[in-house]
């Protein structure tokens, strides 16, 4: 309690500075990779990308950002066990996201899209593994984490198999696929805006004072589903068909549709990463928070300050911008050829899949997932179609990112304690 009452200020401001530091990593690599379909698909420029990001990033992470943060914060380690020596939870907290953000930057500048959620649950349970005993992990959560990486890649990928294959038989395998674009793409609009909005207004407002019921957020969900329809009527009815020489069955014109419908996706992704992953910047940093301003009293339901939320989403924002670009063109380009509809697919059942567990509180990894939903699109035009190799060097990163987060960890807990006492 001592050392809290000594130092808690120093506390604060470097938990600030690392929360800040990981969320930038989140930005120039999670984002990055939430960002490539669109990017790779050539639906949207990079400049278009970032300035979508900022945008739908932030408001995700302010708005629907409370209920993982909750689990990251609180639901790894069994805080009776800290209730003696409060400022090791601190020292572990602000490990963790320097041994995180450390990570993801040198994934980032590999271009490697590394889950973020692994680097931050690998450094919690590294430091708390190792600095306070194996009894003090809640290895029952982790098993429910763990076992939402292998579950998170296949429902994405599964959901978008089976979206990408919807739209060859609805439009690619008509008559005249310009017209069935035209046709049943507004579906998909609505699709997009119905999902994002039922998950966020069930889950996550009630932060923000709005806390309304099951019906009332569904039917308020289809009316933002049709309002967002009916903006993509308008946006599709300025495009014409084009004649082409080179295109006899008009499938240029139709990706020209899926174009309009991949902002959507974009915006839809971009919110629904801001909602998961601005948990893993900031829910050590609301730990330390918390422990410090309540005088050593370890509380994992205190409430996140307001203005957490706003300096994690300003740091993923700032990371996107200033690094994003590497990321982006592994997964828009590298693991297969996407065009907007493939990227639509893989876009929408990331999202999905994404606010599905957002909304359940399980902090599953978005890199894991969008690679899964661009390998289930990319099976279903057959084997060929994957660039093994890419794919290979992805998965590595992948298994080298939860021992590296707890590595570092380690090391830096036991900096802290040496340096605070």
């Amino acid at each position: 309690m001592q050392i809290i009452a000594q130092h808690g200020d120093i506390f604060i401001i470097l938990a600030c500075l690392f929360g800040f530091f990981m969320a930038w990593g989140v930005g120039a690599n999670d984002v990055a990779n939430a960002m490539g379909t669109s990017v790779g698909s050539k639906a949207i420029t990079i400049k278009q990308a970032i300035i979508i990001a900022v945008i739908f990033e932030f408001l995700g992470a302010w708005l629907a950002g409370g209920e993982v943060t909750a689990t990251i914060r609180g639901g790894m380690l069994d805080p009776a066990l800290l209730e003696a020596n409060p400022q090791l939870l601190v020292y572990g907290m602000l490990s963790a996201l320097l041994a995180a953000g450390i990570w993801l930057m040198i994934a980032s500048a590999r271009g490697w899209p590394v889950s973020t959620t692994h680097s931050i649950v690998g450094a919690i349970v590294g430091f708390g593994a190792v600095g306070l005993g194996v009894e003090a992990v809640a290895w029952s959560r982790v098993g429910t984490i763990a076992s939402s990486w292998v579950i998170s890649p296949l429902l994405a990928g599964t959901i978008g198999f089976v979206l990408f294959k919807s739209v060859q038989y609805l439009i690619f395998e008509n008559k005249d696929p310009f017209a069935a674009a035209k046709r049943y793409v507004p579906g998909y609009v609505f699709l997009v805006g119905f999902i994002v909005s039922m998950v966020t207004l069930t889950k996550g407002l009630t932060h923000v004072g709005l806390d309304l019921s099951f019906g009332q957020s569904f039917l308020l969900s289809i009316l933002i589903g049709i309002v967002i329809m009916g903006v993509g009527v308008v946006m599709q009815r300025r495009i014409k068909y084009v004649q082409s020489a080179s295109d006899h069955f008009g499938y240029a014109n139709v990706e020209r549709v899926f174009g309009v419908l991949m902002i959507f996706t974009a915006c839809a992704m971009a919110f629904a990463h801001g909602s998961n992953d601005v948990a893993n910047a900031v829910g050590p940093l609301a730990a330390v928070i918390s422990v410090v301003r309540s005088d050593g009293v370890i509380d994992s339901s205190a409430l996140v300050p307001w203005w957490v939320l706003v300096l994690g989403g300003g740091g993923i924002v700032f990371g996107l911008v200033t690094y994003g670009h590497k990321v982006i063109a592994t997964v828009g380009t590298g693991i297969t050829e996407l065009t907007p509809s493939r990227g639509f697919a893989a876009t929408l059942a990331a999202a999905t899949t994404v606010v599905l567990a957002s909304g359940t509180g399980l902090p599953i990894s978005t890199t894991h997932t969008l690679v899964g939903a661009i390998l289930g699109v990319g099976l279903a035009r057959g084997m060929a179609a994957l660039n093994l190799r890419v794919i290979g060097t992805i998965v590595m990163s992948w298994l080298i990112t939860l021992p590296a987060g707890a590595g570092l960890a380690i090391v830096f807990f036991f900096m802290f304690k040496g340096m605070f006492g």
